[in-house]
């Protein structure tokens, strides 16, 4: 890898489901690496031993494989790298970076409550800081990075500017806890060095870490990446995205039946802008995507933007790619249960179910007529419209559409010449043949369901319904 190289990375948590944001930053990183002929890496942050599991893991990366977010090599664990970790806590103790503190948790807490009750700042100062070697106790102890007291902490943000911390507000940072395991500000940035990333792109609220984690680089040696800290996703509301908004899990979004592309589309504007362009492609994101278009305030999920997103994809989509996601979105659904063979009778009405559906569930709503076998059931309403004066109707139009040509201008034809011989409007005649045909809405336009059942199976439909 060359030192040029742009390499981004996205580390979850297993910890549960995938939330939106973490895939927004992972959508941000990689259209950034990708855009650059760079590299987009994983990692899974699984530390905490009680919470991570197996089974999120899984989550995570099918959340990812779904989006169709692809990653350079193998997920690296953390947790795998503890003793590469804990080399480098032992390092800058090493080199007088970092110090034993044998202080326990109750004299902290007395230390906090002094100051306390003087009023001065609660921020720890470990009296083990410049304490020799030669008095150091027989007891556990934790190692502590020496921050600097006095003068300020600055780092530059792709998206925040120059940011600075006063260095008097920034305690001692635990390196290596007292049973030996490295904590997960020290991890993040020996991975990220080890990685070889040069560009961190992660939420705001890892921005105050930035500052903090700067001085591990700084003891170490290592040249700081460029940061990009995004603002959060805000629900409706402005108030920070939770389960009261709506789903916030990815896998969510695919039961739901959003399209990929659309959710990619639609993540890629949830806080960054390309002039006035809402609907892309992943070529154009790639091209165009760049810290400068993002911005300060926090997005704000709109569900009617996303739903006519994801429509517009829908109908952009090739038919034979999204047959694979309808049968994805199916297999994801709990309410969904159709057959292999069904499924591959929704190919040929994809063109006239395509372009007017925003989620894969309306799609699969309006493609009832072309799942269901006869006998057609119908619902109240269709029945309703079947009454005796379209039964005649419909008996009347059969034997017309026994020798005509089967397209759509002549079909039209057809039952428009039918209806003006009734003395009818042509949508008058639209009802009945939709219940004959379908047995409920929605659905595409009868001719379009004419044409994809054939003329066949069109009129013995109509035969049905004029009985």
């Amino acid at each position: 890898m060359s030192q040029s190289q742009v390499v981004t990375r996205i580390a979850p948590s297993p910890t549960g489901y995938m939330h939106i944001g973490t895939a927004r930053t992972a959508l941000f990183s990689w259209l950034y690496a990708r855009g650059r002929g760079g590299k987009f890496l994983m990692r899974i942050e699984d530390t905490d031993r009680e919470r991570s599991t197996p089974e999120a893991t899984d989550a995570i990366l099918r959340g990812f494989e779904w989006l169709g977010i692809d990653y350079d090599g193998e997920a690296i664990s953390q947790f795998e790298r503890a003793d590469r970790h804990r080399d480098v806590a032992l390092e800058m103790l090493a080199n007088g970076k970092a110090y034993k503190c044998f202080s326990t948790q109750d004299e902290i807490q007395a230390f906090r409550d002094a100051a306390s009750a003087e009023k001065k700042s609660t921020l720890f100062q470990s009296p083990w800081r410049d304490a020799s070697e030669d008095t150091h106790p027989d007891a556990p102890y934790v190692v502590r990075l020496k921050m600097p007291r006095d003068g300020t902490t600055e780092i530059h943000d792709e998206v925040q500017g120059k940011v600075k911390w006063k260095n008097n507000t920034l305690d001692d940072m635990i390196c290596l806890r007292s049973d030996g395991t490295p904590t997960y500000m020290l991890a993040v940035v020996v991975d990220d060095y080890d990685m070889g990333v040069t560009h961190v792109i992660r939420g705001d609220d890892h921005l105050a870490n930035a500052g903090r984690q700067s001085h591990i680089y700084h003891a170490m040696g290592w040249d700081l990446p460029t940061y990009a800290h995004i603002p959060l996703i805000h629900g409706p509301d402005g108030k920070k995205l939770s389960k009261r908004h709506g789903a916030t899990g990815v896998e969510e979004y695919q039961a739901m039946g959003y399209v990929a592309a659309g959710m990619r589309n639609y993540l890629a504007r949830l806080g960054w802008s390309h002039g006035d362009d809402e609907f892309f492609t992943d070529e154009q994101a790639r091209e165009w995507f760049g810290t400068d278009g993002i911005g300060k305030s926090p997005a704000r999920l709109d569900f009617k933007k996303l739903d006519n997103i994801c429509g517009q994809h829908i109908a952009a989509t090739e038919d034979a790619a999204l047959l694979q996601e309808i049968k994805a979105f199916v297999a994801a659904s709990d309410d969904r249960d159709l057959t292999a063979d069904q499924l591959d009778a929704i190919l040929p009405a994809l063109y006239c179910l395509k372009t007017s559906s925003k989620k894969l569930g309306d799609l699969l709503d309006k493609a009832h007529f072309a799942l269901t076998q006869r006998p057609i059931e119908r619902d109240e309403k269709s029945q309703g419209m079947l009454d005796d004066v379209s039964r005649r109707i419909l008996n009347e139009l059969t034997p017309q559409l026994q020798n005509v040509t089967w397209d759509r201008n002549t079909l039209e034809e057809t039952v428009s010449g039918l209806a003006t011989a009734h003395d009818l409007k042509l949508g008058k005649l639209v009802g009945p043949l939709r219940a004959a045909l379908a047995g409920r809405a929605p659905t595409p336009s009868v001719f379009d369901m004419m044409l994809v059942l054939g003329r066949d199976e069109t009129i013995a439909r109509l035969d049905d319904a004029a009985r």
